[in-house]
Formats: C-alpha cells, structure tokens, sequence
C-alpha cells in the first residue's frame, strides 16, 4: 500500500506539473517591463511572452499583438518554444504510459512485474519532460538577466522576470520530482534458490536379523 500511495503521490504531482507547463506556456508575461531607472512610467505596464507581446493601460484596457514572423524571432525565443511544446507533448505520453502502470487501476493485472515496469516508464518520460522545461525556463531566463545587465541596452528597454516564468520553474520542479517518485516504484529482482532436492527415505526395518 506504501508503494500504491507514492506512485498516486507522483502521478498527481507530475500531472500537476504538466498543468502548469500549459499554463506557462500560453500566459504572455514571460518578461514584464522594468521600472528601474529615473524614467518610471506608470501609466502602462508592458510584457512579453513565447507567442505575443500585451501593453496593460491603467484604465484596465489591454492590448496585445501575436508575433507575426517566425524567421523574425530570436533563437532564443524559438528554442524556449520548441522545448515547452516538447515538454508537454513528453508530459501527455507519460501520463497514458503512467497510467496503465498505476497500481489502482486495472490495466496489466496479470503480470506484476510488466505493470510496475510501466509506471517506471512513465517517471523516466515525466523527467525528459522536466529538464525541458527546465532548460527552456533557465535558458529565457537567462537571457533577460544578460540583457538587462547589458550597458548597451537602454534604460527604458529592460525586462525582468514575469509571472510565467516562474510558473514554469514550479512546473518543471514538480515534473522531475513526480518522475523521480513515480521511477522509485522499480520492481526488485528477486533471487531464485534451486528447489532443494529430497533425500530418499530410508527402507523400514522388518524387525528380523540375519546372520
């Protein structure tokens, strides 16, 4: 039953991981817009994300425009796309690999040693998921942290980390930590004795002695 609760245990927070995943990748503020500086505009708050960038006015209203050109678009934000959409599609087959190897469910009953496997299956993948997500978060991340230490970069153009950057860090960290849970149900290998084999019994006396 330990070993039922840790697989359930990181299955939902693999999946929860693989939630936030999504989630990061659609918000659009990957990197919002820096207020340091002696030019503070508060009037408008201004983010980007993998898909578009959003211009927030005071009064509420919010305008926002897709990138249009891919051929357009930094290498790092092209590879930051790629590994996200990696990340999810790896997370949706280690969820149905996951599930047939959970032990609450009824797939693969006959053989125990095949359904388990089936459940470390689905860790390794949920982890190949995590560090994608977790390279392409880091390697954004590092580059808002390049360009905004850069001298050549203006003032009124730097960025700092937004919202959905760090909801890709958690979901990457729930990733791996599902993964490593949902791997520690790897079946032990048994070792197998030789059967024994049995000693032939003795003849029963017959209660005479011969001379």
């Amino acid at each position: 039953m330990a070993n039922a609760g840790l697989q359930l245990l990181g299955f939902i927070l693999a999946f929860l991981g693989w939630i936030g995943a999504i989630v990061s990748t659609a918000l659009p503020q990957w990197r919002i817009y820096s207020y340091a500086g002696d030019n503070i505009v508060t009037a408008q708050a201004m983010y980007e994300g993998l898909w578009m960038s959003c211009v927030s006015q005071s009064t509420g209203q919010i305008q926002c425009k897709v990138f249009d050109s891919l051929l357009n678009l930094s290498s790092t934000l092209q590879a930051t796309r790629a590994l996200m959409v990696v990340g999810i599609l790896l997370g949706v087959i280690a969820i149905f690999v996951a599930t047939v190897g959970m032990k609450c469910m009824k797939c693969l009953e006959d053989d125990e040693v095949q359904k388990m496997r089936m459940a470390v299956i689905g860790g390794v993948i949920f982890l190949l998921a995590g560090l994608a997500i977790l390279v392409a978060t880091a390697w954004y991340g590092n580059r808002i942290v390049q360009e905004f230490y850069d001298p050549m970069t203006p003032v009124n153009a730097r960025y700092e980390f937004g919202q959905a950057l760090f909801t890709g860090w958690a979901a990457a960290s729930l990733c791996l930590l599902g993964g490593a849970l949902l791997c520690c149900s790897c079946p032990r290998k048994t070792t197998s004795y030789p059967t024994p084999r049995p000693y032939p019994k003795p003849a029963p006396s017959s209660g005479k002695d011969y001379v």
